[in-house]
This record gives C-alpha cells, structure tokens and sequence, in this order.
C-alpha cells in the first residue's frame, strides 16, 4: 500500500533542511577562519529536524521546542533503538542558544565543534534507515 503523499513531502522537506544544516555546519567549519559557534548550531538544528522528521512520519504530534532530550524521548518511544543515540544527542541542545548572542562564552573548540557535526550526522543517518527510501531526499 503507498504512503500518503502529504506525509512523505513534509517528512522530506524536514529532512532536507536537516541536511541543510549539516552542509551549513559545514561552510562554517571550512571557513577562514572557521565560524565554530556556528557549526555547533546548525549540528543542534540538523540533529532537531532530523529526529522530528521521524515524529512527523510516525504521526507523533510534537511542539516547537530545540530539547532533543524532549524530541528524542519521544522518539525512542516509538523506536526503543534510538534510545542510546538521542541520550548522546542530547548535549547539542545547548547549542541552539549558547554562543548565539553577545556576552555569551567563547567560541567552542574545532574538536567540539567537528565532534558534534559528526555526532549529528549520526543522527541524521539513524532517521534515514528507519525511514523507506521514499520519504528520504
């Protein structure tokens, strides 16, 4: 039987920004010099839409919120696999706002900012194989 339509565009478009963000994460790494607050961010951001495109196609209701331990919660509900991976996911949520605004602490580490790309990137591949290959971009 095939999926409805409507599910899979929205699944994919969340999946696309996702990806998006994980290309951006990675402009900011490679630039001269490199914007690491920025990386840190859009690895928050990748790893967010990743795993709320998940809750979208599981037909999981969710609210506006950056709390990966909030979106990964629910989404271990679903899938008891991803309950080890969003728990390390978790400590990119601070990401979304901490080295955003003026005041804030200095820059993240290259290895901090390189390690939650990646860790984001885990994430993002976790969704993709638990997703069919027609609701992946």
């Amino acid at each position: 039987m095939p999926h409805d339509p409507i599910r899979i565009a929205e699944t994919m478009a969340w999946l696309k920004k996702a990806a998006e963000d994980l290309r951006l994460g990675d402009i900011a790494l490679q630039a001269k010099p490199p914007v690491l607050g920025g990386a840190v961010f859009h690895a928050q951001q990748a790893a967010e839409k990743a795993l709320k495109a998940f809750l979208f196609w599981r037909d999981r209701p969710f609210r506006r919120t950056h709390d990966l331990a909030e979106i990964g919660s629910a989404c271990a509900e679903l899938d008891a696999s991803l309950h080890p991976l969003w728990r390390r996911a978790d400590r990119l949520t601070v990401y979304a706002w901490v080295f955003r605004y003026p005041g804030e602490p200095e820059e993240p580490l290259r290895e901090e900012a390189e390690e939650a790309l990646g860790l984001a990137r885990e994430v993002y591949e976790a969704i993709l194989a638990r997703l069919p290959q027609e609701a992946r971009p």
